[in-house]
């Protein structure tokens, strides 16, 4: 059993009351290479390979989420490409994406280039799954229109290497980021199953075993299946908030360039840490506090599960160290705390992080 102190008054310089909240407007090549690589651990392990989310009620928390943490701060994630829609409705001046892979700091930086190289959705969509780039949408089509379209649309092989060549390159050569072969081969894998499996991508899809098509039709139910079950791009992009207004950050124009400014500005940090770790998330927000900026939410997934016996009391010990206040929020997902969803879908659940993360005060 553990004790959390729930008396915000008893946390010394936890509450910011100084200056505005603030954080760069733009970091260089140089500053965001050695920011990700000072704030970062040694590579850990994780369970899945995870290039993509399987929470399908994850937008349901932004109506409430959106009246409570502010716009303009900085956010925090972990994970793949579920971070960027949150990002898209927080509208932060700065994020940072702590996962305990390596790996996922490889995606997030096949994803930077992404953002960076497309001018828009399609475009974007195009890239991300090697189909022939498609004309004819505007800033009214929706996600549904986008997704619908592009899963008619055949694999590319040429379009593959042409496209790879082209992130590597501008990884390296605009960026000047020194790439390391393991980074490299981290980005051609996951890029590889994003081109296999096209919007049908699912969790499980690139555990699956056997020859899995590289792209998979529509069912007749007028799902999506990629290899190993679970929801799928196309399926997570086209969800709504419960509410039924499409959240997602491909959901529209001012969504997607959000994410693309941030990118361009150098301004959604991958960092490698292990949530119960001694630096990753204690540095990250020492940085922050150093650039006198606040958190306004830090999305968690259902990491919290696997921080069993010391690793939780050690995790609760990190965030607090975090510049935060009373409308500062976690995010967590999991059938096990309650929120809706089970199995493959996962819910989502707010929490405040003020009342939740105080250090731990003993057995």
């Amino acid at each position: 059993m553990f004790v959390l102190l729930i008396l915000a008054s008893s946390i010394s310089g936890l509450l910011i009351t100084a200056a505005p909240p603030a954080a760069p407007s733009q970091l260089t090549n140089e500053e965001f290479w050695k920011l990700s690589s000072s704030l970062s651990e040694v590579d850990g392990e994780f369970r899945s390979d995870n290039l993509l989310s399987n929470e399908m009620g994850f937008q349901y928390v932004i109506p409430e989420l959106l009246r409570t943490a502010q716009p303009g701060r900085v956010y925090m994630g972990v994970g793949p490409e579920q971070n960027f829609t949150y990002i898209a409705a927080l509208k932060p001046s700065m994020a940072f994406i702590v996962d305990i892979r390596h790996g996922n700091l490889d995606v997030q930086l096949l994803y930077k280039a992404l953002f960076e190289l497309s001018a828009n959705r399609s475009e974007f969509v195009s890239k991300l799954f090697s189909r022939k780039p498609m004309t004819g949408f505007t800033a009214q089509t929706t996600a549904g229109e986008l997704f619908t379209a592009y899963a008619r649309s055949e694999p590319s092989k040429e379009l593959y290497d042409t496209n790879l060549k082209a992130i590597i390159d501008h990884l390296k050569t605009k960026h000047g980021f020194p790439l390391s072969d393991g980074d490299v081969d981290g980005i051609t894998w996951a890029y590889s199953n994003y081109y296999r499996f096209g919007p049908d991508i699912s969790y499980n899809s690139s555990s699956s075993t056997g020859n899995a098509p590289a792209i998979v039709g529509m069912q007749a139910n007028g799902g999506r299946r990629g290899g190993g079950g679970g929801s799928t791009y196309a399926e997570l992009m086209m969800a709504n908030d419960g509410a039924g207004k499409e959240r997602s950050y491909l959901a529209n124009d001012e969504n997607f360039m959000v994410l693309k400014t941030l990118e361009t500005k150098n301004l959604l940090v991958p960092v490698i840490g292990d949530f119960s770790g001694p630096k990753a998330l204690r540095e990250v927000g020492k940085y922050i506090k150093g650039a006198n900026a606040m958190v306004s939410a830090f999305y968690l997934s259902n990491v919290e599960q696997y921080l069993t016996g010391d690793k939780y009391p050690t995790f609760l010990t990190s965030v607090s160290t975090l510049p935060i206040d009373g409308t500062s929020r976690f995010i967590r997902s999991g059938s096990n705390q309650g929120f809706t969803g089970g199995g493959g879908n996962l819910g989502s659940g707010l929490g405040n992080m003020l009342q939740e993360s105080q250090p731990y005060a003993g057995k």
